[in-house]
C-alpha cells in the first residue's frame, strides 16, 4: 500500500468532523422479501420520520457539508414523499445515491430521475439470470429490474449502477453481470453479503465458499473499475490490497439513519449495541456524530486482538465488524470469512446463540429456498 494511502487510512480511522457519506433508510416498507435483506424490511413503521423531519435532517447534513447520502430501505420509492425528499437534498447540494429494486421505475419516473442533478441510481440485481436472481429476491424481480434499466436507458439516465450482493450462487455469473452492465453503459457495483437482518438466517447457505472468495479476489483485482464500496477488504490478506481504503468506516466516516431516526454505527449492525442516538433528540444528528460515546469509542485505536499473531492484519484489519458480531465472534477476533480460515472455526454454534438484529419488519414469514447450482 502506498505510504500516502496508508496515511490517509490512518487519519480516517480516527473519524472526521462530519461523515463522508451516510446511509439513510427512508422506510422499512418493501414490496419484495429478499432472503438476505439487511434490515428485514417489509412493513412500514408508523413512527417513520415525517417529511418535515426528513427535511430538517437534510438541513443538518447540508450544514455539515456531507457529500452525499445513500438512500435505501426497504424500497425508498414506496414513500409518497420520495421525490420531495430527494429533490430537496439535491437542491441543497447534498448528493443522493439511492438503491431500488426497480419495481417503481416506469417511463415517467425514469424521465423525472434523469432530469435531476447530483443523483445516482442503483438497481439491485443478484443474478444475471431470472433463476439465480429470483431465488433470492422473489419471483418477477429480475424482469422488474430489467424493465427499470430499460426505462432509465431510454430516458438518458446514465450511467446508472447495477448493484449485486455476491453469493455462492452468482459468483460464476460475475462476467455475465459485467457484460450486462456494459450493455446498458452502466457501472457494476458488487457488495459483500453480511449476516444482518434476514441475512442472519440465509448467510450459511448464501455466503461464498473459500474457493469462491479467492476467485473473487482475483476477479476484482483485475477489474479496478468495478465498484465495491470497500466491501471486500477482508480479502486483501490474499495479496495486494484491493482498490479503496480497506477500512471499516463504522462511526468514523459512515453511519446509518434508520426510518424512525435511530442512528447506528453501520448499515449492517442494526442492533441496540450499536445504536448511538436518535435524530429527534436535542442536538439532532450533529450532536450524535460529534459527541456520542459509541462513536468516540469506535474512533479509538483498535487492538489486533486474536489477529495480532497474523502477519496480514495490517492488510485486512480483522475484517467486518458486522460479520463478526452477527456470527457470534468477538469484535477483536478474525472475520468469519477470514481467507486463512481463522474465523470460520470459531463461529458461534448453535446459531441460536448468536445476536439477533434489532427488529424484524418482514410482512410475512420468509423461508429460505435457494437454488444449489452455480
Amino acid at each position: 500500500m502506498p505510504a500516502s494511502h496508508s496515511a490517509l487510512r490512518d487519519q480516517l480511522s480516527f473519524g472526521l468532523d462530519s461523515p463522508i457519506c451516510l446511509t439513510w433508510e427512508l422506510t422499512y416498507g418493501c414490496n419484495l422479501a429478499c432472503v438476505h435483506c439487511l434490515s428485514s424490511s417489509g412493513r412500514r413503521d408508523p413512527d417513520e420520520l415525517t417529511t418535515g423531519e426528513a427535511i430538517a435532517v437534510l438541513d443538518e447534513l447540508a450544514a455539515l457539508q456531507v457529500f452525499y447520502v445513500n438512500i435505501g430501505g426497504g424500497e425508498p420509492m414506496l414513500r409518497p414523499d420520495f421525490f420531495d425528499i430527494v429533490s430537496y437534498a439535491v437542491e441543497h447540494r447534498v448528493g443522493v445515491k439511492f438503491s431500488t429494486n426497480g419495481t417503481r421505475i416506469d417511463a415517467r419516473r425514469a424521465e423525472r430521475l434523469a432530469a435531476m442533478d447530483y443523483l445516482d441510481v442503483q438497481i439491485s440485481l443478484d443474478g444475471s439470470t431470472e433463476e439465480i436472481n429470483d431465488a433470492v429476491r422473489g419471483a418477477g424481480s429480475y424482469a422488474a429490474a430489467r424493465r427499470a434499466m430499460d426505462h432509465l436507458a431510454a430516458a438518458g439516465f446514465g450511467p446508472f449502477k447495477i448493484s449485486v450482493v455476491v453469493t455462492r450462487h452468482n459468483v460464476a455469473q460475475l462476467d455475465a453481470l459485467e457484460s450486462l452492465a456494459g450493455h446498458y453503459s452502466a457501472q457494476l457495483r458488487v457488495t459483500r453479503l453480511r449476516p444482518s437482518g434476514r441475512g442472519a438466517d440465509s448467510w450459511a447457505e448464501l455466503h461464498p465458499t473459500d474457493h469462491q472468495q479467492r476467485y473473487l479476489y482475483d476477479w476484482l483485482h483485475e477489474r479496478p473499475h468495478v465498484l465495491t464500496g470497500d466491501s471486500f477488504f477482508h480479502l486483501s490478506a490474499l495479496g495486494e490490497p484491493l482498490e479503496g481504503l480497506n477500512l471499516c468506516g463504522a462511526g468514523r466516516v459512515v453511519c446509518l439513519i434508520d426510518p424512525v431516526g435511530d442512528v447506528y454505527a453501520c448499515p449492517f449492525v442494526i442492533h441496540d449495541e450499536f445504536r448511538a442516538g436518535n435524530v429527534r433528540e436535542p442536538g439532532g444528528f450533529s450532536a450524535i456524530w460529534r459527541s456520542s460515546a459509541l462513536f468516540s469509542s469506535l474512533r479509538e485505536p483498535n487492538s489486533a486482538g486474536a489477529c495480532a499473531s497474523c502477519g496480514s492484519f495490517d492488510a485486512c484489519r480483522g475484517g467486518c465488524m458486522a460479520a463478526k458480531f452477527f456470527t457470534g465472534l468477538p469484535l477483536d477476533g478474525p472475520d468469519p470469512e477470514c481467507v486463512f480460515g481463522h474465523g470460520e472455526r470459531t463461529v458461534a454454534e448453535p446459531p441460536g446463540s448468536r445476536p439477533r438484529p434489532a427488529a424484524d419488519h418482514s410482512s410475512r414469514a420468509v423461508p429460505v429456498r435457494l437454488v444449489t447450482r452455480g
